[in-house]
């Protein structure tokens, strides 16, 4: 992205709307904290590092929202919860030389382009986050509309490729993966008690939005409801 289009989130300004952020978010008061990141002790080694001084916070979510709200709420952990998807898993099994000529003609021209109309929302949404606050963005993002809007990207454009190809990309890829995060959000709740904070990228929480409001097991708080 060219520079002029990128977030300085390190600013004087960019800083103190990550505080008001933050105090949205705080209403929350999470107990558990989880990431967007495969293995949970590289994280923690950076954030023992910002602990000590060693390094100062980097430009990311995990250092930005999630260590402070470690440090709010004495928080001794974060939890990382993503997840490789079944179709990356497979072409590493000994069956491999069997699977892999599937997998490639499945996933052959399959880049998560959805369309023309997409490709001006995205262009949008990036304007957009250089003319408001990072609350009222994260609310834009989080907004029912904006979620629709993220899940159906995926349904357009590659998604017709071939007769299937473009269906069992998006299943075996994006869709399972987003099922096994799901599956790990499960395995660390542990008590009823439990306050967990899902921080994920928009995408994944297109599908996440739904998965979370239609389980049985979780009263579901949109980032947009945590006032009421």
């Amino acid at each position: 992205m060219d520079k002029s289009k990128q977030v300085d989130i390190l600013s004087v300004q960019k800083q103190n709307e990550i505080k008001q952020l933050l105090e949205y978010i705080s209403i929350f008061k999470p107990t558990k904290i989880l990431i967007e990141e495969p293995e949970r002790w590289k994280t923690m080694d950076k954030y023992r590092l910002y602990k000590t001084g060693k390094k100062e916070l980097a430009k990311d979510e995990v250092q930005q929202i999630a260590f402070r709200l470690m440090d709010k709420f004495k928080l001794d952990t974060v939890y990382a919860v993503d997840a490789r998807a079944i179709s990356e898993e497979l072409l590493k099994t000994k069956d491999s030389t069997i699977i892999k000529p599937y997998f490639d003609s499945i996933f052959n021209n399959y880049k998560f382009k959805s369309n023309n109309n997409y490709t001006n929302w995205f262009k949008y949404k990036t304007e957009l986050s250089l003319k408001l606050p990072l609350l009222d963005y994260f609310k834009y993002l989080n907004s029912p509309k904006s979620l629709q809007r993220n899940y159906g990207a995926y349904l357009l454009g590659d998604f017709k490729n071939g007769k299937y190809n473009g269906a069992d990309a998006l299943a075996t890829y994006w869709y399972d993966r987003n099922l096994r995060i799901f599956r790990n959000i499960q395995a660390i709740t542990t008590s009823s008690k439990d306050r967990i904070l899902v921080l994920f990228g928009a995408d994944h929480i297109a599908i996440l939005d739904q998965l979370l409001k239609y389980s049985p097991e979780y009263n579901y708080i949109p980032f947009n409801d945590l006032k009421k």
